[in-house]
């Protein structure tokens, strides 16, 4: 697998690069909105301190790495982050994005996930996986528009949200193993099943 962290990449209307101290106001309006971070592991931010530390904390701890995929999502016209997306480097390679809401609809998400899925799978990744909120239907929707097949649901209890959540977990093989799936979530979580009723569920059934 090729060595690399965070290269630049251009789409038709995006520049996706690394986050940088002087976007930290701009980190701020991507995280602290309560609707945009309605189904994210976290608790909305409110000051630029705030936003400071988690740039600090989740970006410019990353890009020290050899490789790493930490993305700000960027319109070319100003260069301004309006969101971001990223792929882990642990064993589950999950793809994660958010994307402030005035740029809701406008097939930018899909755009940026669309170019850094196709740098990984040029760096040797085998595959990718991404999880969503069941009442997210919309990140739902977006994972299939990458070629994302659903495999299962889970419950986990989400850190520092109060009430166990239920997730569906999908998954992009670039290789030939069709039949790979990523059983990480399955195995630790007691409540796990596949839903009958959903495009694309594997035809062998776990319980």
């Amino acid at each position: 697998m090729r060595i690399n962290n965070t290269p630049i990449l251009e789409t038709e209307r995006l520049v996706l690069r690394r986050f940088t101290k002087d976007d930290i106001e701009a980190i701020l309006h991507i995280y602290k909105d309560p609707e945009v971070n309605t189904f994210l592991p976290w608790h909305p931010i409110k000051t630029m301190e705030e936003a400071m530390a988690l740039y600090e904390e989740n970006y410019e701890q990353s890009y020290k790495k050899p490789r790493g995929y930490k993305y700000a999502v960027c319109l070319k016209s100003d260069n301004i982050p309006v969101g971001y997306v990223h792929v882990s480097t642990d064993d589950s390679y999950d793809l994660g994005y958010g994307l402030r809401r005035e740029f809701w609809h406008s097939g930018i998400m899909r755009e940026a996930a669309e170019a850094v899925v196709k740098q990984v799978k040029e760096d040797g990744f085998s595959y990718i996986t991404a999880t969503h909120d069941v009442r997210n239907h919309r990140s739902g929707e977006l994972m299939k528009g990458l070629g994302m097949n659903y495999q299962y649901t889970y419950e986990e209890q989400w850190h520092p949200l109060e009430n166990p959540i239920t997730f569906r977990m999908y998954q992009l093989n670039f290789d030939n193993e069709c039949i790979r799936r990523y059983d990480k979530y399955w195995i630790i979580s007691k409540v796990h099943y596949i839903e009958d009723n959903l495009e694309g569920f594997p035809d062998v059934k776990r319980v």
